[in-house]
């Protein structure tokens, strides 16, 4: 795995394969690698020649309010764990090579409407950031598709609108979210969870499945949110939003969508946990 830091090092490298006509893959992370990520660079394999990963904690998209500094970061690990993944390329870039003029006077990409709502309430400015960063990441790789977690629901159709809305010849594949045996949903976040933590953390995504069981037959779905929030609570566990809308939009669901995705959040302690589940109705 070649590991480049500068931009004149990774357009160099990319340029080479596009003069040998090779296909390539990006798998942006924060780093922390877990089994997650690891699928995302698998799924990128299926896919394209070569594989390029980034890890960059991005300033942008953390709140004034949340501890960018306490990010876990695992260089080391993450680097044995994508030269196992076959990865071919890993960007390693700054701060101040991504914003140069700082963040109060860095371009930033907006996404209207799938970004309102849910994260991007609980986290203002969130989804900025992430737009922003994907954007200029992909400018920077040039890939021809992008892998990204569907565990961030929300966020894959962020990146997925901005792609389209900015004509970007990227094609843009959700994989599925990864688990723990217990079900909970592989993240980052789970590492600030002490073990009685990890014993309750997992009710998150059984009282989901269980939304998704009811709203099958049930569709007044204002009750069935105010019993699954219910349930969440007692579990021990403070739920921040859980709604059921429509997956390509995500807007309030109604009765007549057939397609549909629960959205949820709770706090486990210092932990911010999310997951989702996609439901088809006939």
């Amino acid at each position: 795995m070649k590991i480049v830091n500068e931009i004149i090092e990774l357009r160099q490298q990319v340029t080479e394969w596009r003069k040998q006509g090779l296909k390539i893959a990006f798998v942006p992370t924060m780093g922390n690698l877990h089994a997650g990520h690891i699928a995302l660079i698998t799924e990128a394999h299926r896919h394209a020649d070569k594989v390029v990963a980034s890890i960059f904690v991005n300033p942008m998209q953390f709140g004034a309010n949340e501890d960018i500094d306490n990010y876990p970061r695992t260089l080391d690990n993450d680097q044995q764990q994508l030269v196992i993944a076959n990865t071919d390329l890993l960007f390693i870039p700054s701060a101040q090579m991504i914003y140069p003029k700082g963040l109060d006077k860095q371009t930033y990409v907006d996404v209207p409407n799938v970004s309102v709502g849910y994260c991007g309430e609980s986290r203002p400015g969130h989804f900025r950031g992430v737009a922003t960063v994907v954007c200029k990441l992909f400018n920077l790789v040039q890939p021809d598709i992008a892998c990204f977690g569907l565990k961030d629901y929300q966020q894959v159709q962020v990146i997925k609108t901005m792609v389209e809305d900015l004509s970007m010849a990227i094609d843009i594949i959700a994989v599925d979210t990864v688990r723990e045996k217990s079900g909970l949903a592989m993240s980052s976040r789970n590492g600030y969870l002490t073990p009685e933590q990890l014993a309750i953390a997992p009710a998150l995504a059984k009282n989901i499945q269980w939304l998704a069981q009811q709203i099958k037959s049930d569709h007044d779905f204002s009750g069935l949110i105010k019993q699954a929030t219910h349930l969440i609570n007692n579990a021990g566990m403070k739920t921040d939003y859980i709604d059921i809308c429509h997956a390509r939009t995500l807007q309030p669901a109604n009765k007549d969508d057939k397609e549909l995705v629960i959205l949820a959040a709770a706090h486990c302690g210092k932990a911010r946990l999310i997951d989702n589940l996609q439901v088809f109705l006939k």
